[in-house]
């Protein structure tokens, strides 16, 4: 049986502050290493619309400018005949912890300052009522930690940035504990976290719907702790 892996979490210098990587390099690097996905889950906070010099409390276009990434990467990944789904990290203004954000309609971001005021608390039903998937990303790192269960969709449990001290391990039990979907993912910034984690499945989303029905399902491996 064939299998394919889809990275889940994964950076690009065109949006995120703290990327590296353009799409270029990105798309070819992954499909060198034998991805046949990626999603693009680009920084959604105020550090990212300072970057991008977007003064979030005008009205006007901030969902466009801010999938830049995402549309390069899917420009540059069909070349190399790799899918990409549209993702997103959001930060609101309550902490620092960091939200993965999956399937979800442009307008749901479509005012960041009412975003980052909402919290997650009052963005979750938002988002599910939006068909959308909210996944906490490393809730145990440094400055994290984790979210109400009922607000979260899923947690992910095996992050493979190796410049943080993410305790895997905790949230596999905290996912564990409350019945929560798992995932994993690269974490990509940089050179050294270029196909280090996500997951493998026997089936290959066609589109952003799939691949959250796939996550919903739970078919997959991850990267680093099934495998």
């Amino acid at each position: 049986m064939r299998e394919y892996r889809i990275e889940t979490h994964l950076h690009t210098n065109h949006i995120s502050k703290c990327g590296r990587l353009d799409a270029e390099t990105l798309a070819e690097r992954y499909a060198q290493a034998g991805y046949a996905a990626v999603a693009v889950t680009d920084h959604y906070n105020r550090d990212t619309f300072a970057y991008l010099h977007i003064d979030t409390t005008v009205p006007g276009d901030v969902t466009g400018p801010f999938l830049d990434g995402f549309r390069r990467m899917e420009e540059a990944c069909a070349k190399q005949g790799v899918k990409v789904y549209k993702g997103a990290e959001l930060r609101f203004d309550e902490c620092e912890n960091d939200y993965l954000l999956y399937n979800y309609p442009e307008e749901l971001l479509a005012r960041p300052e009412e975003v980052f005021h909402l919290g997650i608390a009052a963005f979750a039903p938002l988002a599910r009522a939006a068909g959308a998937l909210l996944i906490q990303a490393h809730p145990y790192r440094r400055k994290c930690t984790p979210a109400i269960a009922c607000y979260l969709d899923g947690v992910e449990v095996m992050n493979r940035n190796p410049r943080h001290e993410n305790e895997n391990d905790r949230a596999e039990a905290y996912a564990a504990q409350f019945g929560l979907l798992r995932t994993g993912g690269s974490d990509c910034h940089q050179w050294e976290d270029i196909a280090q984690g996500g997951i493998v499945s026997s089936v290959l989303p066609e589109n952003d719907a799939d691949f959250v029905r796939l996550l919903r399902e739970g078919e997959y491996k991850i990267i680093g702790a099934d495998l």
